[in-house]
C-alpha cells in the first residue's frame, strides 16, 4: 500500500509540473497548423521528452547525493555544465512561471469581471499569494497535487461529456502545412517536466525501481490529456479557438485551468527554491526570495514592451529551456553510465542520433518563433 501510495505521488509530482498553462495554449497553436499536422507534433514531442526524461532519471540513480539539474550536470560535465544547465533549466522555469501569470490574471479577470481588462492587477494577486504558499516547500506540494490533477482529470472529462454531440468534424480535417511547425513551441513547453525527476527520486527514496514506470505513466497520461482535450476544443470552437482555450468553454473550466494552474505554479516554484537551496547552498528563505522575483519582474518588463502574450512566451520558453536542457541531459547521462556512483534500478541505451534530431527540432522552432516575431 505505501509503495502504491509513492507510486501515485511520484506520478501526480511529475504530472504537476508537466500540465500546466502549457496545454491551454495546445488548441490555439494546433488550430493555425490544423490538427493532423498537431497532432504529429504532440506524439513526437512526447516520445522525445519520455526517453530524454528517462535518461534524465537514469543519470539521478546512478548519484548517491541529491541535487537538482545544475548540479547533476556540474557532476558530470564541470563548471560550464552547472552554469549553462543552471541559465538554460532557469530559462524555462521562469518563462514558465510568467507564463502562469499572465494566463492566470487573464482567467480571475474573465471569471470575476467578464473581460481581460483587470489581467495586469489579477496577475500580481495571484503571484502575492503563491509567494507565500511555495515558501512552505515540498510538504505543499505532495498535499496539492493530487487534488489539482484529479480536477484536471474530470475538467477533461467534462468537455469531452459536454462538447462530444457539438463537434464540427471540418475542423479537424483543416490543413495548412505553412504552419507545420507553429504548435512545436508551445507543445514542447506542455511537456516540460524535467526539474520534477530528481523530486521524484526523493519520493520514492525507498522505491527507486518504480522511477521508469513512474516517468513513462505519467508522460503517457499527459499526452492523452492533450489529445482528448485538443480534439474537443478545436473540434468545437474551430478558427474561434482562443490563446487560452478554457475562456472560451465558460465559467466551470475556467476555474478548473485556474486550479491546474496553481498547482503547476506550486511545483515550478518548488523545484526552483530547491534548486537554490541544493546546489548553490542558499539559505531557504534566500532560494525563495530568488524564485518569487523573477517573475513577477518578467512581467512587468514584457507589460512595460506591451509583449506579455501568452502564447509568445510559451513558445520561446519551450523550444530554448526544452531543447537545450534535453541535448544537456543527453551529453550527462553518457558521463553518467561511465562515471556513475551506483548501479540504477534501470538503464537506457545511449543514442547520438537523439541528440541530432533533438537540434534539429530545435533549430526549426527557434527560425519559424523569429520569423513570427519579425513578420
Amino acid at each position: 500500500m505505501k509503495q502504491d501510495s509513492n507510486f501515485s505521488v511520484a506520478v501526480f509530482a511529475l504530472m504537476g509540473t508537466i500540465i500546466g498553462a502549457g496545454f491551454l495554449g495546445i488548441p490555439y497553436v494546433v488550430m493555425k497548423s490544423g490538427f493532423s499536422l498537431g497532432l504529429l507534433n504532440m506524439i513526437a514531442i512526447a516520445a522525445i521528452i519520455i526517453i530524454s526524461m528517462l535518461y534524465l532519471g537514469e543519470v539521478t540513480l546512478r548519484t548517491k547525493s541529491i541535487h537538482q539539474l545544475p548540479g547533476y550536470a556540474e557532476k558530470y560535465l564541470g563548471k560550464i555544465g552547472k552554469k549553462t544547465m543552471f541559465v538554460v533549466a532557469s530559462f524555462g522555469v521562469y518563462a514558465a512561471l510568467t507564463a502562469y501569470l499572465i494566463a492566470q490574471g487573464e482567467s480571475i479577470s474573465q471569471l470575476l469581471f467578464g473581460s481581460a481588462q483587470y489581467a495586469v492587477y489579477m496577475s500580481f494577486a495571484f503571484w502575492f499569494v503563491m509567494s507565500l504558499i511555495s515558501y512552505s516547500g515540498i510538504s505543499a506540494l505532495k498535499k496539492g497535487e493530487p487534488l489539482g490533477i484529479m480536477l484536471m482529470f474530470a475538467m477533461v472529462l467534462s468537455i469531452s461529456i459536454l462538447l462530444i454531440n457539438k463537434i464540427n468534424f471540418e475542423n479537424l480535417a483543416y490543413l495548412d502545412f505553412r504552419h507545420a511547425f507553429t504548435p512545436l513551441g508551445v507543445v514542447i513547453f506542455a511537456f516540460l517536466g524535467f526539474t520534477a525527476i530528481p523530486e521524484m527520486k526523493r519520493i520514492l527514496i525507498n522505491e527507486k525501481h518504480l522511477m521508469k514506470r513512474s516517468i513513462i505513466t505519467a508522460c503517457l497520461i499527459s499526452l492523452l490529456v492533450y489529445i482528448v482535450f485538443t480534439f474537443f476544443v478545436l473540434g468545437y470552437k474551430g478558427f474561434d479557438t482562443p490563446e487560452i482555450a478554457t475562456i472560451a468553454l465558460g465559467i466551470p473550466f475556467i476555474i478548473l485551468a485556474m486550479i491546474t494552474m496553481f498547482n503547476a505554479y506550486l511545483s515550478h516554484s518548488i523545484v526552483m527554491i530547491d534548486t537554490f537551496r541544493f546546489d548553490y547552498n542558499k539559505k531557504k528563505e534566500r532560494a525563495w526570495l530568488y524564485t518569487i522575483s523573477i517573475p513577477i519582474i518578467a512581467l512587468v518588463i514584457l507589460k512595460l514592451f506591451n509583449q506579455a502574450n501568452f502564447i509568445t512566451v510559451m513558445s520561446i520558453g519551450g523550444l530554448i529551456s526544452g531543447g537545450l536542457t534535453a541535448i544537456l541531459i543527453l551529453l550527462m547521462v553518457k558521463k553518467a553510465k561511465l562515471h556513475g556512483e551506483r548501479r540504477p534500478e534501470y538503464s537506457i541505451p545511449y543514442s547520438n542520433a537523439l541528440i541530432w534530431i533533438i537540434s534539429a527540432i530545435l533549430v526549426l522552432g527557434v527560425i519559424f518563433e523569429v520569423k513570427k516575431l519579425m513578420g
